[in-house]
C-alpha cells in the first residue's frame, strides 16, 4: 500500500529557495563551460595522437615469434591469449583456469521509491504531494528499511552478506609476448562460470543459512537433514535461501563469471622486451590499447577516430545541456518572484526558458569557438559566424511568441 504526505511551501520560503540556487547554477555553469573547453582540447590532441601513431606503426607480422627488430616500435598485431594462472574464490573455496573471475551479489529486497506531484497555488506557496510506494526486488546491497516512512510491513533482512569480487590473472601470453595488466584488464568477453562448490563448504553454507533464516522469521522448516535446504547451485548461480522459485526477503543470490584463457585480441602497443608499454606522441597523450578480435592497422585506427569523434559529441551535447540548466538556476528567481501572478508567471516562465536556452546554446558555441580558434582557427570562425546567426534567429522568434502570448491572453 502506497503512503502519502503533503508539503506546502510558502512564497517566502520559495523566494529564498531560488536565490539560493544561484550559488549552484554559477557553480555548474563555470563547471559545464570547463568541460566544453577541455572537451575541445582533447578532440584535437587526441586525433593528432592518433593521427601521428598511425604514421609509425606497422602491423606485427607474426606475434607468435618474437623478433627483435620490433623492439622500440609501436604495432598493431593479433593473437590468441593463453595464461596457466588459477584464480581462487577466497569465501567460496574453488579455484578456476582464467584470465578472469566476477562474481555479482544480490539481495531480494523492500524498495521504497518516491514521486512527487507539484501543483502551484494562487497565493504562490506550492503544494507539493509525495508518494511513497513499496515493491520488493533484487538490489545490489542490502537496503536499510529503518528510515522507509512506512516501516512496518516492509522490513528488511539479509540471510547472509558477501562483497561483489573480481580477479585478475597476473600472467597472461600474447603469442611470444606477455600482457602487462594494463592490457590484460581490456579482456572482457565475459562467460558464465558454475561454482564447483565441495561437500565441506556447501554443509557450512546450509548450517549458517538456516540459522539465519529462523532467526529472522522465528520459524523452524520441516526440511529433510540429508539435503542442501537452503543453498542451490544452478549453472553459474548460487542461491541462498528455501526457495529459489518463491524469493523471499532476505535471500541471496550470487553469479559466477569468467574470462577464459583464450582469446583472439588485437594489441596496438610499443614493443618492450617481452612486453609491451604505451606509446607517446608529441602532444604527450599516449596509445596502448587492446580489443577483441581480429583487427588490420587501418581498420583500428578508423575506429579509434570514430569513437573520438562520438566521445566529443556526446560531450557537447552534455556540456551545452549543463550550461542551460545552470542558466535557469540563476534566472530561476524572476519565475519564482511572479508566482503570485499566474498569468505573468507563465509569459515570465516561458521567456526565461527561451532566454536561457539561446544564451545556454550561444554561450556554448562561443566556448567552443574561441577553443577551436586555440587549436583549430579555421574551424572556430565559422562556429562564431554560426553562433551570431543563431543569436539573431532565436531573438526575433522570442519577440514574436512573446507578442503572440500577450494576444492570447487579453
Amino acid at each position: 500500500m502506497a503512503y502519502q504526505e503533503t508539503v506546502t511551501t510558502g512564497y517566502g520560503t520559495r523566494v529564498k529557495q531560488s536565490f539560493k540556487s544561484i550559488a549552484t547554477g554559477f557553480t555548474l555553469f563555470l563547471g559545464a563551460t570547463a568541460m566544453l573547453w577541455w572537451n575541445e582540447g582533447n578532440n584535437v590532441k587526441t586525433a593528432d595522437m592518433l593521427e601521428e601513431a598511425q604514421g609509425v606503426c606497422v602491423e606485427m607480422g607474426n606475434p607468435n615469434k618474437k623478433d627483435a627488430s620490433l623492439e622500440g616500435q609501436l604495432v598493431c598485431g593479433t593473437a590468441m591469449t593463453a595464461t596457466t594462472d588459477l584464480l581462487t574464490d577466497k569465501d567460496f573455496g574453488f579455484s578456476v583456469n582464467a584470465i578472469s573471475t566476477k562474481r555479482k551479489v544480490e539481495y531480494y529486497q523492500w524498495h521504497e521509491t518516491k514521486t512527487e506531484e507539484t501543483k502551484e497555488k494562487s497565493d504562490g506557496s506550492e503544494k507539493k504531494i509525495i508518494t511513497y510506494d513499496y515493491r520488493k526486488d533484487w538490489s545490489p546491497s542490502p537496503i536499510g528499511s529503518s528510515n522507509f516512512k512506512q516501516h512496518y510491513g516492509h522490513v528488511n533482512v539479509v540471510l547472509a552478506e558477501f562483497d561483489d569480487d573480481e580477479q585478475w590473472a597476473e600472467h597472461v601470453s600474447f603469442g611470444a609476448y606477455n600482457l602487462n595488466n594494463s592490457l590484460i584488464h581490456s579482456i572482457n568477453t565475459y562467460e558464465p562460470l558454475r561454482p564447483d562448490l565441495s561437500d565441506d563448504v556447501l554443509r557450512v553454507l546450509d548450517k549458517t543459512i538456516r540459522a539465519s533464516y529462523e532467526r529472522h522469521y522465528t520459524k523452524k522448516e520441516d526440511l529433510n537433514s540429508n539435503d542442501y535446504n537452503f543453498v542451490h547451485v544452478n549453472d553459474n548461480q548460487l542461491y541462498l535461501g528455501l526457495d529459489p522459485n518463491a524469493y523471499k526477503v532476505g535471500d541471496v543470490r550470487i553469479k559466477f563469471e569468467k574470462v577464459a584463457p583464450a582469446h583472439e585480441v588485437t594489441v596496438v602497443a610499443v614493443v618492450d622486451g617481452v612486453g609491451f608499454k604505451p606509446f607517446k606522441a608529441k602532444n604527450g597523450y599516449t596509445l596502448e590499447k587492446l580489443v577483441m578480435g581480429r583487427k588490420t592497422m587501418d581498420q583500428f585506427f578508423e575506429d579509434e577516430q570514430e569513437t573520438n569523434t562520438f566521445n566529443t559529441w556526446a560531450y557537447r551535447v552534455l556540456g551545452i545541456v549543463m550550461v542551460i540548466g545552470a542558466l535557469k538556476l540563476i534566472f530561476g528567481f524572476v519565475v519564482t518572484l511572479t508566482r503570485i501572478v499566474p498569468f505573468l508567471s507563465t509569459i515570465v516562465g516561458w521567456g526565461v526558458g527561451v532566454i536561457c536556452t539561446v544564451l545556454g546554446v550561444v554561450w556554448s558555441l562561443l566556448v567552443i569557438a574561441v577553443a577551436w580558434l586555440f587549436y583549430r582557427p579555421i574551424v572556430g570562425i565559422a562556429l562564431l559566424a554560426i553562433a551570431g546567426i543563431l543569436v539573431w534567429i532565436f531573438a526575433l522568434g522570442g519577440k514574436n511568441k512573446l507578442k503572440q502570448l500577450e494576444i492570447n491572453n487579453q
